[in-house]
């Protein structure tokens, strides 16, 4: 296999939930392998870059841009690449020497031919053949990226990457999983790390629900594979076994580790379907409570301390009142994973831990530091950790759900024209938390579909939404992040990266686009004003 042929890697990794289970699975192969490697967290482009200057050979995760004119390798680097962000980069899907994708072979990369791109129609009939298979001769050295004088070809790139929508689509772990299945050394930890990869993709809102649902159904095949492969090979009761099991579970966030009323209160479905940021909402959530007709102590108190008889069919019961207010859709496919007797946890739980350790900022670590204690609370052996994740990841949702609270009520969130604008001020509570990616896009989601929930207004209802929130005070920078419309058929796809670069150029605003996803830019808070009417007159 490809894997055992390499002596020394550098593995890149980007800091999401997806491209650190991928890491995961990618690391176990390598130990079976024994291939020496070295893991390397890159936040961005300019990390990638400090970090390829140490690092020659090198495995990477990212590929929405040109990364032989980027990095400029030497020509005996291979680059493979596993990505979930998509388009992947025109000149990244036809070098094939130095470039390899990791993809599976019916992912429509929605690229033109060859030819459309790479040869001009004139200089064809001056040059015959040589011109379609520059790669061959000897002009230029084998593993260049074939290099073009012609500024037709040039342009061509370039409307190739103006068209530019960024989506999601396969998750890279579950790529990964798949790699080792194939090379038959998949193992139950490795599907986990798959599922929650695919989890991850949900729960921050990268993908559409069917293709969650799809993604869903390709790993209860796994599951059911590995529990009838391990029925005989392991004891199931013995006390460290891990078992993986298919879950129709709550749309409630951390509920097992919560109790049952924070968890309604600071999940996203619940709290924007009763509007719980108004006296009417809290009224609902009293009548919500009565109809299950569950004593407030036990609903109040930590869930493992609920009486057994109350949590045996509190699923059932919980649906059926949800069902009379209108939360239809209270229970979502997932999958639950049992360590010995007394763990449980939610692919979910584990997806907002791990991003709760990788962005904490409650004490002053490096990005590198946090990055290795989320990949820690992944494993099995680490669950102190994880635990720990799971209490920093309530601190944050209740942060987001006040912060929630807080825009909806002040009317923070205002119609720019073609989209949603909200920007939250220094000295908000909590604000540091979302000078982070991860959280600045949870936050982004949830207020999104809180602000539908509540607006009469029906246009505003299909608007995007930008939000803004303090970066670096001393430098007087903002984080600015762009989502596509709150909608079940949406499809996800998110034109603000092109979007920002255009109305940056246009402005001369100081930005920097740094991040894998494009549709996340740092910008001075001077040049806000004139940005945001640059965007406006793009997108109207």
């Amino acid at each position: 296999t490809t894997l055992s042929f390499l002596n020394l890697v550098a593995l890149f990794v980007s800091p999401d939930i997806d491209a650190l289970c991928a890491c995961k699975v990618l690391q176990a192969l390598f130990h079976c392998d024994q291939v020496q490697y070295t893991l390397v967290p890159v936040a961005g482009w300019q990390d990638l870059g400090t970090a390829f200057m140490e690092h020659k050979d090198l495995y990477i995760n990212c590929s929405n841009v040109d990364l032989l004119e980027t990095l400029q390798p030497e020509e005996d680097s291979v680059f493979f690449i596993c990505d979930t962000h998509r388009p992947v980069d025109v000149v990244n899907v036809y070098n094939d020497t130095q470039i390899k994708l990791l993809i599976k072979q019916d992912d429509d990369l929605g690229v033109p031919s060859y030819d459309d791109i790479f040869r001009d129609d004139e200089e064809d009939e001056e040059e015959g053949e040589d011109s379609g298979n520059e790669s061959d001769g000897s002009a230029e050295p084998s593993g260049k990226r074939r290099r073009y004088d012609e500024d037709a070809l040039e342009r061509r790139i370039e409307r190739q990457r103006a068209r530019r929508e960024w989506e999601a689509r396969r998750s890279a772990a579950l790529v990964m999983f798949e790699l080792a299945w194939v090379m038959s050394k998949d193992t139950k930890d490795m599907l986990w790390w798959s599922v929650i990869g695919v989890t991850d993709q949900w729960v921050h809102d990268k993908i559409p629900h069917m293709k969650y649902v799809t993604d869903i159904a390709t790993l209860q095949r796994h599951v059911s594979r590995h529990n009838h492969r391990n029925e005989d090979e392991e004891n199931s009761l013995s006390i460290d076994c891990m078992r993986i099991t298919f879950e129709y579970d709550l749309r409630l966030v951390l509920y097992q580790h919560w109790s049952l009323y924070e968890s309604i209160c600071n999940s996203c479905y619940t709290s924007c379907s009763f509007k719980l940021w108004s006296i009417n909402g809290q009224k609902k959530l009293q009548e919500f409570l009565a109809d299950m007709g569950l004593p407030l102590k036990q609903v109040r108190q930590k869930f493992n301390s609920m009486d057994m008889a109350i949590k045996e069919n509190l699923r059932e019961v919980i649906e059926e009142s949800a069902n009379k207010f209108s939360m239809k859709d209270i229970r979502v496919q997932t999958f639950a994973v049992h360590f010995g007797f007394k763990n449980r946890f939610l692919a979910s739980d584990v997806v907002h831990a791990a991003a709760a350790l990788l962005e904490n900022v409650e004490k002053d670590e490096t990005p590198a530091d946090n990055f290795i204690k989320a990949l820690d609370c992944l494993s099995r052996s680490n669950l102190e950790r994880l635990h720990l994740g799971i209490d920093l990841a309530k601190r944050k949702l209740k942060a987001i759900q006040q912060t929630v609270a807080s825009c909806i009520c002040t009317n923070l969130i205002l119609s720019q024209g073609p989209f949603l604008y909200c920007h939250l001020l220094e000295g908000t509570p909590d604000v540091k938390l979302f000078s982070k990616p991860l959280a600045l896009t949870l936050l982004c989601k949830y207020l999104l579909k809180a602000f539908v929930c509540s607006t009469r207004n029906k246009r505003c209802k299909i608007l995007p939404l930008i939000m803004a929130a303090p970066l670096d005070v001393e430098k007087g920078t903002v984080i600015v992040l762009g989502i596509p419309p709150e909608s079940e058929t949406s499809d996800k796809k998110n034109f603000f990266g092109r979007a920002f670069e255009k109305a940056a150029e246009s402005t001369s605003s100081r930005t920097l686009h740094d991040h894998f996803d494009t549709s996340v830019i740092e910008l001075k808070m001077e040049d806000r004003g004139k940005f945001l009417d640059a965007l406006i007159t793009l997108l109207s």
